[in-house]
């Protein structure tokens, strides 16, 4: 079972009235388990995607699509490859709905800096699989 890391117990609630139809942090986790994809995963990492690990190359992706939803800020990690791995904090809560692509491994989650939706979006591509992966989570909606 898929699962994700979060500090406390979530109680956020979506500020974005398009997304009221998604109750909580733990519905939109299993709505994204049926959208996230081989294509929207980060272009680097898409060889080793798979159905068993649909999480891996999806962090910030994601993170600012939970903002979209819930508000908050999008914080990143540095990890030891020099890249950046992307979570969400709402109020005190940290959560992290694309942990699982770590294993066992547990992240320090400390040491965080606020990410730059502008900057990361500069990047065509990212922002392409952003789009994708809102439309997925969109065509999810049980009042459409």
């Amino acid at each position: 079972m898929i699962s994700y890391f979060k500090s406390k117990n979530i109680t956020a609630k979506p500020v974005n009235n398009q997304y009221l139809w998604i109750k909580d942090v733990d519905t939109l986790f299993n709505l994204l388990i049926e959208c996230w994809s081989k294509e929207t995963c980060a272009p680097r990492m898409q060889d080793e995607w798979s159905e068993n690990n649909k999480t891996l190359g999806q962090c910030s992706i994601t993170s600012f699509l939970v903002q979209d939803i819930f508000g908050g800020k999008v914080y990143g990690i540095k990890l030891e490859d020099g890249s950046i791995h992307c979570f969400n904090k709402i109020h005190d809560e940290f959560f992290d709905l694309t942990s699982s692509q770590f294993g066992e491994r547990n992240l320090n989650y400390l040491n965080a800096e606020m990410q730059n939706r502008e900057k990361h979006f500069s990047k065509e591509e990212k922002y392409n699989r952003y789009l994708k992966l809102k439309v997925s989570l969109e065509n999810k909606n049980p009042n459409l």
